[in-house]
């Protein structure tokens, strides 16, 4: 029988698919580069296939090493959540977990259910990483995080939603502008040139543009940030959709800009939380779900 590939040397590979790079995929695997490129050639020896072109000025991945990196990533995500049984069943709601969230959901949802959280799961150890939806779905699918907090709708694939409370989307504008004392307030309502809109990969772009049937983008003012967008509008260079739960926590706060809702149909994103189809922390995953949940509806009732 043939010898099997290590994980370690998997996870060289992958590391130099991300970095393309010999030195920078060692510092990522903490190993020496004589070490990382060794591995990497024993793969090639073990698989008897060429996965990467090398010279002086660039590394380039072979077709074979495109499609092995892409089973690897799978390989070891796999085993991540193998360790995470055995951690799961010695340390119940114990261990870290590894969460991540996207930046229009992150400052204003975390703070304010996090210490609930540790409250109620004191041996957790939470680490948190902010990023774009499309980053951290796929740091989930590589094992790199545990869950994620996102917005939808979004493509999740095979991913396991639960999905948690609407999150209203609000017209945020100067208090003298004249549709903040319109009869009935509708999105397409809005000159969708007028829009300030979040730069792409923030999935609160095409929440807002679907929210304004669709409208057209050439043109717009754009941001790299919710804050950034905020104080766009404050300067009078348009208008914007912004979450309730970033303008119930204060982010208009110290601005003359004012928030009002959308009627008869306002529209919402609705934030989920997600998780590998895999994970052996299903328990954890249906328990933080409902804390904040339940938070979602005490909030709701303040």
């Amino acid at each position: 029988m043939a010898a099997l590939p290590s994980l370690r040397n998997l996870r060289y590979l992958v590391a130099l698919a991300d970095r393309l790079n010999f030195t920078r995929a060692a510092e990522d695997c903490r190993v020496t580069q004589s070490t990382l490129s060794a591995g990497i050639k024993e793969l090639e020896e073990q698989l008897g296939v060429t996965l990467v072109e090398r010279d002086r000025s660039r590394v380039v991945l072979t077709d074979a090493g495109k499609e092995i990196v892409a089973r690897a990533r799978s390989l070891l995500a796999a085993a991540e959540d193998l360790t995470q049984v055995a951690r799961a069943a010695a340390e119940p709601f114990g261990g870290t977990l590894r969460l991540g969230a996207i930046p229009t959901i992150a400052p204003f949802l975390l703070p304010e259910v996090l210490p609930a959280i540790r409250a109620g799961y004191p041996a957790l150890t939470l680490i948190l990483r902010e990023d774009f939806t499309d980053n951290l779905l796929a740091r989930l699918r590589r094992g790199e995080l545990d869950f994620a907090l996102i917005a939808l709708p979004y493509d999740t694939g095979s991913l396991v939603v639960q999905r948690l409370f609407d999150d209203e989307l609000q017209l945020v504008a100067p208090a003298a502008h004249p549709l903040m004392a319109a009869p009935a307030l509708s999105p397409d309502a809005i000159d969708p040139q007028r829009l300030v809109l979040l730069e792409e990969g923030h999935c609160l772009r095409g929440h807002t543009l679907a929210a304004c049937s669709g409208a057209q983008t050439r043109g717009n003012i754009e941001a790299n940030s919710l804050y950034t967008l905020i104080e766009m509008v404050a300067s009078g260079l348009g208008l914007a959709l912004l979450p309730h739960m970033a303008i119930r926590a204060g982010a208009l706060t110290r601005t003359t800009l004012k928030a009002r809702p959308f009627a008869p149909r306002p529209p919402v994103r609705e934030v989920a939380l997600v998780a590998r189809p895999t994970s052996p922390r299903g328990r954890e995953f249906a328990a933080i779900a409902e804390l904040i949940r339940n938070w979602a509806q005490s909030a709701r009732s303040v």
